[in-house]
């Protein structure tokens, strides 16, 4: 690649591509700096270390995620951010298994403005601070769950979970202690029963509902 003028965005933006072709394994700053036809040394200038170029590679997907329109209700905020949220990491599932492994946390404000309109959602659907840290954190495990699970090799999870259930079902057939089991894995084997984020966060907004009458959107 030509040398170019270098910028943190620049080197986040190749340093993101270089993850999602070869891995985090693969992502050196000698790589990187090829990618970039610049010296390794020269990266230094715009990223302190690996760690933060891994940080900056997670804060350049949250950066990716719309902000939905403040006026909108709790509740439509809350469903456009995390269906947002979800295919910003689906795109680069190396990046949520680096969040979800605590290699990479977002640290810009921009990123963060994101985590910010996630709180101001459910602060707004009339949870008080403990139990919107709580949700957020539940949320969190629903969504980056989904993406691993759904970005996982198709070819590798069906073998895995064919060979998992034939052995649950040989196991099943010869115990009275496993009913429900022997009545569900059949279903399961003719199914992938892979999780469906959109219906997923739909329940889990529902089930805020109940906490408290929602408050009117702050600011307005």
């Amino acid at each position: 690649m030509p040398r170019q003028t270098l910028s943190r965005r620049t080197v986040l933006d190749a340093a993101l591509r270089l993850a999602d072709e070869r891995g985090l394994a693969d992502l050196t700053m000698r790589r990187l700096a090829a990618e970039l036809g610049v010296e390794a040394m020269s990266l230094y200038n715009h990223v302190a270390n690996k760690r933060d170029l891994l940080d900056g590679i997670a804060a350049r997907v949250y950066e990716s995620v719309p902000l939905p329109d403040p006026t909108l209700a709790w509740d439509e905020r809350l469903r456009l951010l995390g269906n947002g949220t979800f295919a910003a990491f689906a795109a680069h599932p190396v990046v949520a298994r680096a969040v979800v492994a605590n290699q990479a946390d977002p640290r810009s404000v921009r990123a963060l403005r994101v985590i910010d309109a996630f709180f101001g959602a459910l602060l707004d659907a009339g949870l008080d601070e403990p139990t919107a840290v709580r949700r957020f954190r539940s949320l969190s495990g629903l969504l980056f769950g989904a993406v691993l699970v759904q970005t996982a090799s198709p070819a590798g999870v069906q073998t895995h979970q064919a060979d998992l259930i034939d052995d649950w079902l040989r196991t099943a057939a010869h115990s009275e202690e496993l009913p429900h089991l022997r009545l569900i894995l059949p279903v399961m084997a003719a199914d992938e029963c892979r999780p469906d984020f959109g219906p997923e966060l739909d329940l889990f907004i529902a089930g805020l509902r109940p906490a408290r009458p929602a408050a009117p959107a702050r600011g307005l």
